[in-house]
């Protein structure tokens, strides 16, 4: 009777302890969900902002102070930015680079991060190095000389320069991110492959690369996205308005005051808007393995 009398006490503090405690852990859980709902609000505003302002008139982009919504949406602003500007023509030039673009930065940066990660040779390291310190150089000390050999090459005016540079030896980040995930792969199953008879091509074809289906598909999106955000070379290498990329158009809507009679913000918001729906989609459709790639990227070095 002793004993359980003592126990019972016991008992009973413990499950007291345990109530601050359970009731702390959802505590914080709350507040770390209501922290990322306000950061999620904070970050799309933006993207918010643009939608509903490509739906107003251009008065209502003026006013004070300024309203979130639409008096009433003017769908018709797309439609006007579809008359106005060759936007489909746009928009084929941008598929165009960002595809090709796309195709050569995982193809070839697959390769040198293949040779990177299974071969060893003399100054290997020493070449990863440099690769990497490419990072470092400002993009704006190469444009003078990249200006130079495109303009010697006769490719200025032309979509050359926007993806061929792609094709001979792609990103050094990507060369690095490839890389950082091919080392995580076993190199047992390359031995098992060499001991079959397969060879080098063979193990980088149908073993290595659709292991490393996560990190191509990071690799394409981050690539994708930044090939058709490119802002600063379609404007340097295109005059010809035929040739413009979206990116060049939408300074269109900018440099160019009126259309019309009237002020054109409110049609680059809806130009915007179509800009940005295919890197959504496509981000939304490489979504769990481009997580994946990245989370699992820097497990060995």
């Amino acid at each position: 009777m002793t004993t359980q009398s003592n126990v019972l006490p016991e008992v009973r503090q413990t499950h007291i302890r345990g109530v601050p405690q359970r009731f702390g852990h959802i505590l914080n859980q709350a507040l770390l969900y209501i922290s990322l709902c306000l950061l999620a609000i904070v970050f799309l505003f933006p993207f918010f902002w643009t939608v509903t302002s490509s739906l107003k008139r251009i008065d209502e982009l003026f006013l004070y102070p300024p309203t979130l919504f639409p008096e009433s949406p003017q769908w018709q602003n797309y439609v006007t930015v579809l008359q106005t500007v060759p936007f489909l023509l746009w928009a084929w030039n941008s598929v165009f680079v960002a595809v090709l673009s796309t195709a050569g930065t995982v193809l070839t940066a697959s390769l040198a991060a293949y040779a990177f990660a299974r071969f060893r040779f003399r100054g290997r390291d020493l070449i990863f190095l440099a690769t990497l310190g490419t990072l470092m150089l400002p993009a704006q000390v190469t444009l003078i000389p990249q200006y130079v050999l495109f303009h010697k090459l006769g490719w200025i005016n032309t979509l050359k320069p926007l993806w061929v540079p792609s094709w001979f030896g792609g990103d050094a980040f990507a060369i690095f991110l490839i890389r950082q995930f091919m080392m995580t792969v076993p190199r047992e199953l390359d031995e098992a492959a060499r001991i079959d008879g397969a060879s080098y091509q063979r193990i980088f074809a149908q073993i290595i690369l659709p292991l490393c289906k996560p990190v191509l598909a990071a690799v394409t999106v981050i690539t994708f996205n930044n090939v058709w955000n490119d802002f600063v070379n379609p404007v340097i290498y295109l005059q010809l308005p035929a040739k413009f990329t979206l990116a060049a158009g939408l300074n269109y809507f900018r440099t160019v005051p009126e259309v019309g009679g009237q002020p054109t913000q409110h049609l680059l918001m809806a130009a915007s808007v179509m800009v940005i729906v295919p890197v959504i989609i496509l981000f939304f459709a490489t979504q769990r393995y481009f997580v994946r790639g990245i989370v699992l990227t820097g497990l060995k070095g």
